[in-house]
């Protein structure tokens, strides 16, 4: 079992930033891949950014690229979401996920089926 416990939620104005921090185990973010979805009231979850395990790159759906930034921190075995020029629509309950084994494709990780471990999520809101 691989423990996840998102924090950073909150409400916030339509430009304002705000950081998501997933805390795991001791190694996880190194051995896991880790990926941020959200779910926005009445509607699927979807995919939002991912993080590799042993290269550490990253990946994102299209509507949130050149404004989130998914990063890791080993000594904190943490995983963060860094949210800039939040947009209404970015309003959601955000989750962090774990994938035991290894995605490489997009259409792989992209998928919350493929992941094993899921944190209990935190609210974003974002006001206009």
């Amino acid at each position: 079992q691989v423990p996840l416990v998102e924090s950073g939620g909150g409400l916030v104005q339509a430009g304002d930033s705000l950081r998501l921090s997933c805390a795991t185990s001791q190694g996880a973010a190194g051995s896991y891949g880790i990926a941020w979805f959200r779910q926005a009231l009445g509607q699927e979850r979807e995919f939002v950014a991912f993080i590799r395990p042993t290269t550490g790159t990253t990946d994102y759906t299209d509507s949130v690229k050149g404004r989130f930034t998914i990063s890791r921190d080993h000594a904190k075995s943490t995983v963060y979401l860094q949210m800039n020029s939040l947009k209404f629509e970015d309003t959601a309950v955000y989750y962090c996920a774990a994938d035991r084994n290894y995605c490489a494709s997009y259409g792989c990780f992209s998928a919350e089926y493929n992941y094993d471990y899921w944190g209990q999520g935190t609210q974003v809101t974002v006001s206009k």
